[in-house]
């Protein structure tokens, strides 16, 4: 069953991809938290264009992905992959399970980084220079921190030896969840308080686009929701509400910022 969706794992990713997407774009239009503030043609059309862009600059430039490197550290049968050589179903499954969690966290610490070195974030600005927040925000990074994220997640990968199928559930999980944290959807108070507690919300990561600059370094989380509270950066609301907040930076605020030609060069452009 492994070996399956291991070799189909594109299909399955993609197909989950497009699914949840035209869910959340949904739920967005019949059920917004927040009325946008510019043209969802103008922002979806390069927002797209952007992920279709990082995708081929991948097939181009990054010849191993982090597939490829589980698979490598599998035949070398070394990390957390030679615990699951002998290891009964329970025993393999805690490992996945255990393996997942550490490249959230790895993603987590990545996160944070990019927002401390100034020339990294110079680069991730370009996620955060985004006016509204929804769906699509969850696809719009620079072709370059695209580049350098798989290069971490590849060395992480191959420190820890990590199995497979678990790189197969992160990478879909993290685009699901990426996706869902994003959206525009209304959640009422209740279920988004328990909600919180296993994924990290749209409440939770739209503190994280404030135009705040204190809480923008807030709520770094991409999936599981317990680094940001174990390492100080949890933030539960914005200061001035989920209706109030600006979304995006101080600068880049023309709607010209969206053209993707401006959009590329934001990161070699002073504010």
């Amino acid at each position: 069953m492994s070996d399956w969706f291991i070799m189909n794992s594109n299909a399955l990713r993609l197909s989950a991809f497009i699914g949840l997407f035209i869910l959340l774009a949904l739920w967005e239009h019949y059920q917004p938290k927040r009325p946008l503030s510019v043209s969802k043609l103008q922002r979806w059309g390069n927002n797209i264009a952007m992920v279709i862009l990082n995708n081929l600059t991948l097939k181009l430039l990054m010849p191993f992905l982090a597939i490829d490197a589980a698979l490598y550290v599998q035949d070398q049968q070394w990390g957390l992959v030679s615990l699951t050589a002998d290891a009964n179903l329970i025993t393999s499954s805690f490992i996945v399970v255990l393996t997942i969690m550490l490249l959230d966290a790895a993603i987590y610490f990545q996160h944070r980084v990019f927002h401390n070195i100034p020339v990294l974030w110079r680069l991730h600005r370009m996620h955060h220079s985004d006016l509204d927040i929804d769906v699509t925000t969850a696809i719009r990074f620079h072709p370059i921190e695209i580049l350098l994220s798989m290069v971490i997640k590849i060395a992480v990968i191959i420190a820890l030896g990590v199995p497979v199928i678990a790189v197969v559930l992160f990478e879909m999980l993290l685009n699901l969840t990426a996706m869902f944290n994003h959206s525009n959807i209304r959640l009422s108070i209740k279920v988004d308080h328990y909600l919180r507690c296993l994924l990290v919300t749209p409440d939770m990561h739209r503190v994280h686009h404030s135009i705040n600059g204190r809480e923008t370094n807030h709520n770094f989380g991409f999936c599981l929701p317990w680094w940001d509270r174990l390492f100080g950066s949890y933030q539960a609301q914005p200061k001035l509400g989920h209706q109030n907040m600006q979304i995006g930076l101080p600068y880049f605020r023309n709607t010209k910022e969206y053209q993707i030609q401006n959009m590329l060069t934001q990161p070699f452009r002073n504010k």
